[in-house]
């Protein structure tokens, strides 16, 4: 079957690799991770440079999101160097005894790099504008007045200001998406993790989340994405990676991996999403 590719980011405004002169936002070197006998990741490397938006794509199972995890040190990887503008994790232990050895750089790294859940994860006991909030205030101890401010323009730029004052279950599922976008931009990360952020959504709401990825995508903010949205993927990329059970089998710019896949692989899994 032929596949036919999407169409891919044009311009993306970002510098090619040999002209940054600073370390990747996130280089994560030769991770592995399992979970008792079962190997998740063997031996994953991949970075994002400031402003750059990476890709992960494969079939359920390969560990995508397993690599966000462990790269905002939700989970513990087994072996390998994980760094943050070019501050390696610091551990302590091997194997899997290895944890991170420092709490408060733990904590620092977390709110630099800020996940967006497949499953929206909004607090139901607080309004959409008390959800965005939380976290700047409670965590970062920013005054409530300034963060008010913030989360009530970052909820108009995802759409959905009038909504500051209801109840997550007011929402749709594309409006709670889209508050939880807007709650993890409100930590002003360094970096966003996005783990299939529209997967949970029919089609019709998939939409609604879709721009608001491509609009932080044309401001050329770091992101990371786990999407089984091949076009969405290929919209918003500079470098789509494909996984296989745990390892990279191939990479490169969306128009590479999408116009001219290389492996009999990553062609399969292309014709096998495209007649899905």
């Amino acid at each position: 079957m032929t596949h036919t590719a999407p169409q891919t980011r044009a311009d993306t405004g970002t510098f090619p690799e040999a002209m940054q002169t600073e370390p990747p936002v996130i280089e994560i070197t030769d991770l592995h991770k399992s979970f008792g006998s079962l190997e998740v990741l063997r031996g994953v490397s991949i970075r994002a440079l400031r402003g750059q938006v990476v890709s992960l794509i494969g079939s359920s199972g390969s560990g995508k999101s397993t690599i966000l995890r462990c790269a905002n040190l939700l989970e513990d990887s087994q072996s390998g160097e994980i760094l943050f503008e070019g501050e390696p994790v610091a551990w302590r232990g091997q194997g899997i005894a290895r944890q991170p050895a420092d709490r408060a750089q733990v904590r620092r790294l977390r709110t630099n790099l800020s996940m967006v859940f497949q499953q929206f994860n909004l607090w139901s006991h607080m309004t959409i504008l008390q959800n965005v909030m939380e976290a700047p205030v409670t965590v970062l101890g920013q005054p409530a007045a300034e963060v008010e401010a913030r989360a009530r323009a970052l909820l108009d730029k995802v759409g959905i200001g009038a909504k500051a004052e209801a109840w997550p279950a007011e929402l749709s599922g594309g409006q709670q998406q889209r508050a939880a976008i807007a709650r993890a931009l409100c930590m002003e990360p360094r970096a966003l993790l996005l783990d299939e952020p529209t997967s949970a959504l029919d089609p019709e709401l998939q939409q609604e989340v879709v721009k608001v990825i491509k609009d932080l995508a044309a401001e050329h903010r770091t992101m990371i994405l786990v999407t089984h949205d091949m076009r969405l993927a290929a919209d918003v990329s500079d470098h789509v990676v494909f996984l296989h059970q745990g390892r990279i089998e191939e990479q490169g710019p969306p128009e590479q991996v999408f116009g001219d896949p290389r492996t009999e692989r990553l062609r399969g899994f292309l014709s096998a999403t495209v007649a899905a």
